[in-house]
């Protein structure tokens, strides 16, 4: 029987992708730690993924990420460049003190590296803008780990909004309050307490909250003003330079108006719960976080706007490898997650300088 040398070559070519596209994603972690060693726990259950190595400055962190990931018997290290250097490793995951976040994403971009890095993506505006310069015209994924934007339920309210559920959007009311200040003797005190490596919560934490409300809103603010400051937890930590409290109005396109608040002595009792985001429209508002919406009027009854439905805690991940594999477009590429930082950044310069801070002074182009 004689074989057609062009089917051959066509059924070679399809067998040689398809061996290709099953190829392992090679990937490393920076930073181990309470953050990063979540982050593992993900990476080691996506199918496409191998660990080929571990960083982090703490020997017992990253003791317990090599036994996690034993099975893939991944290379240890305490320098990151090393890390970067390798020239088998495909995707970065950095998971490492804020400030660190903008310097080593630059370098494992320019590494050619996919980066999946934590937020913030920087903590100045200075960081930020380096990193979007870095990544400009870079094919490789970039996601950020705004990882809210994968959940179903927030998605589908905020489309809804977006085809008009409740009409125009207006304003919006976030809070994001804790009962009780970071651990200080934790494992995340040496840096957290220090508002150059951490950023302090509103950055390092709320950036979260604060990129839903630029969500629903489907823009980022133009300027924001606040008060900040150390009203409970005064010097405690010794050398304490993070608020532990703040207030911030940012202020839209089309003079919508967001109204911002942040705690870490939120009793636990304490009714309203500790982090809502307020959306208010012209024809009723919604609760972010539940997905219920309230039409105007004495009476009216709430409207579910999305059910509730099974969250991958691991969704943030499993896209950011999908996106590597198959080409999908990312949930929070480098401009999202440059907008979050910005959106954060803007709040915390706003309450330091205790004056009207501009978005139009960061010189970013998003």
């Amino acid at each position: 029987m004689e074989i057609d040398r062009r089917f051959f070559l066509l059924g070679s070519a399809v067998a040689a992708h398809a061996f290709q596209s099953e190829k392992p994603v090679n990937t490393a972690m920076i930073g181990t730690g309470n953050r990063g060693s979540f982050l593992l726990e993900g990476v080691l259950r996506q199918p496409n993924a191998k660990v080929l190595a571990l960083c982090d400055i703490k020997p017992d962190r990253l003791d317990k990420a090599a036994t996690a990931a034993a099975k893939d018997n991944p290379a240890t290290y305490a320098d990151w460049r090393r890390v970067i250097e390798r020239k088998d490793v495909d995707a970065v995951f950095i998971a490492t003190p804020p400030y660190l976040h903008s310097e080593m994403a630059i370098q494992a971009i320019q590494a050619g590296k996919h980066v999946y890095c934590e937020k913030p993506v920087g903590v100045t505006a200075a960081q930020v803008r380096a990193l979007l310069d870095a990544a400009k015209g870079s094919k490789k994924v970039f996601v950020a780990g705004q990882q809210l934007r994968s959940q179903k339920q927030l998605a589908e309210t905020v489309r809804k909004i977006r085809e008009g559920a409740i009409g125009e959007v207006i304003m919006v009311k976030a809070q994001r309050h804790a009962v009780a200040d970071l651990d200080h003797d934790g494992t995340s005190g040496d840096w957290y307490f220090d508002v150059t490596k951490s950023g302090g919560y509103l950055i390092e934490q709320s950036v979260h909250n604060l990129d839903l409300c630029n969500w629903a809103i489907g823009s980022h603010p133009l300027r924001a003003c606040g008060f900040g400051a150390i009203v409970f937890y005064k010097n405690d930590p010794p050398g304490r330079t993070i608020f532990d409290c703040g207030s911030i109005t940012y202020d839209y396109p089309n003079a919508v108006k967001m109204s911002f608040t942040q705690n870490v002595f939120h009793p636990a009792s304490m009714p309203n719960g500790n982090q809502y985001v307020y959306v208010y429209g012209t024809k009723g508002a919604v609760d972010l976080m539940t997905a219920n919406m309230y039409p105007p009027g004495r009476g009216s009854q709430p409207v579910l706007l999305a059910p509730k439905q099974q969250e991958d805690q691991f969704a943030h991940i499993a896209a950011f490898y999908d996106s590597i594999v198959h080409g999908t477009p990312p949930p929070v590429d480098v401009k999202g997650g440059a907008t979050a930082a910005l959106t954060a950044i803007l709040g915390h310069d706003a309450m330091v300088q205790e004056t009207v801070v501009k978005w139009s002074d960061f010189g970013v182009d998003l």
